[in-house]
Parts: C-alpha cells; sequence; structure tokens
C-alpha cells in the first residue's frame, strides 16, 4: 500500500468528481484509481469497502471514495476524499440552481446535457462489465447477482435487497478460512467522537439563530440515515418532507432538481444543494448539503474502523461475497434504468458506442466527458 499525502488524495478525487456521472458505477473508477493505478489499497481491502458501502446508508460511490481516505489517511483523509469527490457535483447544481431560481429556463440547461446523458448509459454499462467478469466465474455469485437484479426490478426496497442477499450468501457460500483475528489492532472511535460533537454544535448554533436552517439540516440528515440502497433511496423521502409534508416547494419544481442531479456529475442525492438553495439560499444549500451526507459518512468512519476487526470472520467472509455480487446486478439494473431514460436516435445510438468502446479501451473518463459535452454544445442545442 502507499500512503498519498492529503493534498494529492484531494485533488485526484476532485478530478474524478468532475467526471462523476453514472452514480455507483463510479466505484468502477475509484477502483482504477485507488488500486491499479496509485496502489494506495489492495484489491482485497477495496472490495471490503464496497461491501461496507452496500450495507450501510448513503450514496454508494461517496462512500467508497470515503473509505479509500479513510483507510490511507485516516478520518482527516476520509473528509478530504469524501469532500473532494463531491465539491464538483456541489458547484454545478448550486450554479445551475441560481440561474433556475433567476430565469427557470431550465430546458435550455438541460439541452445541453443532453449528449451526456447519452454517455452515462455507457459509464455504468462498462461498470457493469468490470464488476461482472469475476462475478460470472463463480456459481454462487452469478446466482446472487441474477436474484439482486430481478429483486430491484421488481421494485424491492433495497435494504431489504441487501438483507436477502445477505441471508442467501449465508446459506449458498462455505467460507470456513476466517478466523477471529485476535492480532488486529483496537477499535480507536477517538478520531470519530469529535465530528458528533461538531454536529451538535452546529445544529445547536442553527437552532438559536435561523431555524429554518435547522430545520432543513435536521430533516436532510434524517433523510440520510434512513437512504438505504444508494442515493436514489433518498428522493421519495425528500419528497414527501418537503413536499407532502411541509409544502415549501411543489412537486414540479422538486422534479427539477432531480433533473438538474441527474444531468450533472455526482450523486442523484445532491438535489438537497436544489431545495437547500431554493428555500435559503447559499447558506441553505450548503447546510442541506453538508447535512444529507454527514450521518453516512460518520457510519463509513465507524464501519471501517471496525472491519479489521471482522474482516477474517467467516460470516463476513460470505457477506462481502453476496453484497459484491448484489452490486452487480445493481449495475445491470441502473444500466437499463438509464437506457431507458433516453429518447434514442440514431446519433445518440453512435455515441454511446463510441463512448463504451472508448471506456473498454480505458481511455481516460474525464477526456469522455469533455468531449461528449462539446458535441452536446453542437449537436442537441
Amino acid at each position: 500500500m502507499v500512503y498519498p499525502k492529503l493534498i494529492h488524495l484531494f485533488i485526484s478525487f476532485l478530478k474524478l468528481g468532475f467526471t462523476a456521472f453514472g452514480g455507483p458505477a463510479m466505484v468502477a473508477y475509484i477502483k482504477e484509481l485507488a488500486v491499479e493505478k496509485k496502489k494506495w489499497l489492495d484489491g482485497k481491502t477495496f472490495q471490503e469497502g464496497i461491501a461496507l458501502a452496500q450495507a450501510i446508508p448513503g450514496a454508494t460511490a461517496m462512500q467508497v471514495a470515503a473509505y479509500v481516505g479513510l483507510k490511507t489517511r485516516g478520518i482527516i483523509g476520509g473528509i478530504a476524499s469524501f469532500t473532494a469527490f463531491g465539491l464538483p457535483a456541489f458547484l454545478f447544481v448550486l450554479i445551475l440552481s441560481y440561474f433556475y431560481a433567476k430565469t427557470h429556463t431550465i430546458p435550455e440547461v438541460i439541452s445541453v446535457f443532453t449528449g451526456l446523458q447519452v454517455i452515462v448509459v455507457a459509464i455504468v454499462a462498462n461498470a457493469f462489465l468490470s464488476f461482472a467478469k469475476p462475478v460470472i466465474k463463480s456459481k454462487g455469485e452469478t446466482v446472487v447477482a441474477i436474484f439482486s437484479f430481478l429483486l430491484f426490478l421488481l421494485k424491492i426496497n433495497p435494504f431489504l435487497i441487501i438483507i436477502a442477499c445477505f441471508i442467501l450468501s449465508q446459506l449458498i457460500f462455505r467460507d470456513k478460512t476466517g478466523s477471529d483475528n485476535k492480532n488486529a489492532k483496537k477499535i480507536n472511535l477517538r478520531d470519530i467522537l469529535p465530528i458528533f460533537f461538531i454536529v451538535f454544535a452546529g445544529l445547536l448554533f442553527l437552532y438559536l439563530f435561523d431555524k429554518t436552517l435547522f430545520n432543513i439540516s435536521l430533516i436532510m440528515m434524517k433523510i440520510d440515515f434512513f437512504a438505504f440502497g444508494g442515493g436514489y433511496a433518498s428522493l421519495p423521502l425528500m419528497l414527501h418532507e418537503f413536499v407532502d409534508r411541509l409544502h415549501w416547494i411543489d412537486g414540479k419544481t422538486f422534479m427539477d432538481g432531480i433533473a438538474l442531479g441527474q444531468i450533472t456529475p455526482g450523486p442523484i442525492v445532491i438535489t438537497a444543494t436544489f431545495v437547500g438553495y431554493l428555500l435559503k439560499g447559499l447558506a441553505g444549500a450548503t447546510v442541506a448539503t453538508i447535512s444529507i451526507f454527514t450521518p453516512s459518512f460518520i457510519m463509513m468512519a465507524f464501519a471501517s474502523e471496525i472491519s479489521e476487526k471482522i474482516r477474517d470472520s467467516n460470516i463476513f467472509i460470505r457477506a462481502k461475497r453476496g453484497l459484491l455480487a448484489s452490486f452487480s446486478g445493481l449495475l445491470l439494473f441502473a444500466t437499463i434504468k438509464f437506457a431507458q431514460s433516453v429518447d434514442w436516435n440514431w446519433l445518440k445510438i453512435l455515441i454511446v458506442s463510441i463512448s463504451f468502446f472508448a471506456l473498454f479501451k480505458r481511455v481516460n473518463i474525464l477526456y469522455i466527458v469533455i468531449t461528449g459535452a462539446v458535441i452536446s454544445v453542437f449537436l442537441f442545442n
């Protein structure tokens, strides 16, 4: 393993964040960065991170980005990689939210990203291929992947899918190579506890000085805490809280916010930035964004700390195989879902084919996204 400097960690994930289209598909590109190119983590350790990210709430790719930082540079590294990876999405949505609030010409803005929507399909499809290759070598993992895909197709709650795949993994896998790992380092929560104090102090400050910001923060944290199954799981909760229960924004406006979350890099849950901006401007956007990611980051920090203690447990080894296989099923489902949202024509088919081929040949994803953005301006505006 190579331990990067904090600035290198931050810049590397910042660059990746500008190309973070496709939600959980970005896990494949984080692996390419952290395992294959930079050698920050070995493949086994990285796989454990994916399994943990699948098992706890929050946007999967964001959680994996945090895991890389946590494992290489501790809690500060986790904050650096997590923040850098999500920062481009925050800035893009913040700028578009400003123009939306000023002019409401969102269709014209979205048209610029039409080509990028097509490239997203190629990104997710390539990520699925990357994760499916090792899975199909095992009959058991193939069964779990297909089982997971069918459950997603039936619109089963993602949290229930995770539980089902965990149980199935314990039944069909027979790993007996584990041990109690008594030599593992002691669990150290000393670095995590200050975060709880900072969160509490921040909430107290908002409660005393701005009740609206306090309520936004509290609601977003609650949403993130229950967002099992990735960023998409948070949207129905956000809709219920801000549209149906509080009536702070209407349904059409909320759908526009989801559109912004889909056409910009980063997790779909970045819709929180849009909601926060419309309610309380820059302060609202900042508070909403920090709050929607805080609980899941704390849970990942705790999970990564105890992972070494349980990594050689037979239960965890089996669960890891099952959760990784279920992730392949999720990526296949996401590929189909993204493809269905595109109004296909021969030009878009050509673009997705070229993009997929370039990704398959390991062309840098940043070049592909930039090229796609330029093409979009000329062809789809």
